[in-house]
């Protein structure tokens, strides 16, 4: 890939000369896209003949990339480098991290404890205060696992995107860092750490419930959930935090979901079911599962797990996000949600969210870089009325228009709602 950059680079040097950094940059970049998604050559894309001048030929570009390339503000086309971070490793999803560091604070705690017999060979390094400096890329955060005491970060509101309909939904953080390689994951920019961190205390986040002040958005009752920084239940082998959580809440009227793609489910089937209790799948078709989503559990093996929680007791939710736009999504979709309702009791979906794909700008050149092969960049996305990158309103609208009447249909007792758009 860092080769065809390159070359772009030359044939845009040997076109326009004496062009400036910025405006090259753009005609790389634009030629980049183009060439990455239809593999025509860039000498096909743009002919020394239709090179006139720098705006017409940015304007040949913008119109041949994008499909509705007139509101040119909206369009975001930052510096073009391959180099900016490493790739993604793919090489599989077992969890034994070289390195363990314990915070001293959580040297005695049940997680230390696990953590030890699991892993009885691993050297243990014991830190005060600030985690530690490591000199691994995100890319290679399976190779050290943190135990650490949370003291500020125990409750907070699922922080809505700026001027978006609000859900209502409220957050426990289980950690930070997920094994699985989704190629949109908002962790590889915002978190960028090379580990995964567990917090040991989890019963201090649990004894913040019952002062709490929760939102509910559009809901009747008040939702509690994990899963913004991690995957709810992909670690769960080693906190055995579902038996905690469960058990807390038992009796008491909130509802709490385990937000995951994981298929990590023992601890759940070993504990009696409770109706206040949620565990919810994000879904896709299996097409971008395989394209977008690495080491993630396929979508038979999520829906045979969500059919066992269903068959145990627990209530199940699915979420629909994100919504990846592709060839022949509508039917691909269409047949995701066949697939929902010949395996899972309706009675026991509770809600099913709907959000399409988006990203802050920034999240583009990680994605560029850490997957180059990737697809989900081909489409068009501009910046939103949040400052985010999203595909147009038109493609959102047509999305929404065409999965939300079919989920009601399907699905007539449960909500279904939207996550992260405007009213």
């Amino acid at each position: 890939m860092q080769q065809a950059v390159t070359e772009i680079e030359s044939y845009i040097k040997n076109i326009f000369p004496q062009l400036g950094l910025n405006k090259s940059r753009e005609l790389v970049r634009l030629l980049f896209e183009i060439n990455k998604k239809t593999k025509q050559t860039v000498q096909d894309i743009l002919s020394k003949d239709k090179a006139k001048n720098f705006e017409q030929t940015k304007k040949y570009l913008l119109n041949l990339r994008y499909k509705k390339p007139d509101n040119l503000a909206n369009i975001y086309l930052p510096k073009l480098d391959l180099n900016f971070t490493k790739q993604a490793i793919l090489d599989g999803i077992s969890f034994n991290p070289e390195n363990i560091f314990i915070e001293d604070l959580s040297l005695n705690s049940p997680l230390a404890q696990r953590v030890k017999t699991k892993f009885p060979d691993k050297k243990i390094t014991v830190f005060t205060g600030k985690f530690p400096v490591l000199k691994e890329s995100y890319s290679e955060r399976k190779k050290n696992l943190i135990i650490y005491t949370e003291k500020f970060d125990f409750l907070k509101p699922c922080p809505c995107t700026k001027n978006a309909n609000c859900c209502g939904y409220n957050l426990i953080n289980l950690g930070f860092g997920c094994l699985y390689e989704c190629n949109y994951c908002f962790l590889q920019q915002y978190q960028n750490f090379p580990a995964i961190a567990l917090p040991s205390n989890i019963q201090d986040f649990l004894a913040k419930v019952p002062a709490a002040s929760f939102r509910r958005g559009h809901f009747d009752y008040v939702r509690l959930g994990s899963g913004e920084f991690t995957d709810s239940l992909l670690f769960d082998d080693i906190t055995n935090y579902s038996a905690d959580i469960i058990k807390f809440f038992k009796g008491r009227p909130e509802l709490f979901e385990f937000k995951t793609k994981s298929v990590n489910i023992d601890n759940l089937l070993k504990t009696p079911a409770q109706g206040n209790i949620v565990v919810g799948w994000s879904v896709n078709p299996q097409n971008i599962i395989s394209a977008a989503e690495p080491l993630t559990p396929s979508l038979a093996e999520r829906l045979n797990a969500a059919a066992k929680i269903a068959k145990h007791g627990y209530k199940v939710a699915f979420h629909f996000d994100p919504v990846i736009i592709h060839k022949n999504w509508k039917d691909n979709y269409k047949n995701l949600v066949i697939e929902i309702a010949a395996k899972i009791p309706r009675g026991s979906i509770v809600w099913i969210s709907i959000g399409t794909l988006r990203f802050n700008r920034e999240l583009k050149k990680f994605i560029e870089c850490r997957f180059p092969n990737n697809i989900i960049l081909d489409e068009d996305f501009y910046l939103s009325f949040d400052g985010k990158m999203r595909y147009s309103d038109f493609e959102r609208q047509e999305v929404y228009n065409f999965l939300k009447p079919l989920l009601e249909k399907t699905f007539p007792e449960t909500v279904i709602y939207l996550c992260m758009e405007r009213q």
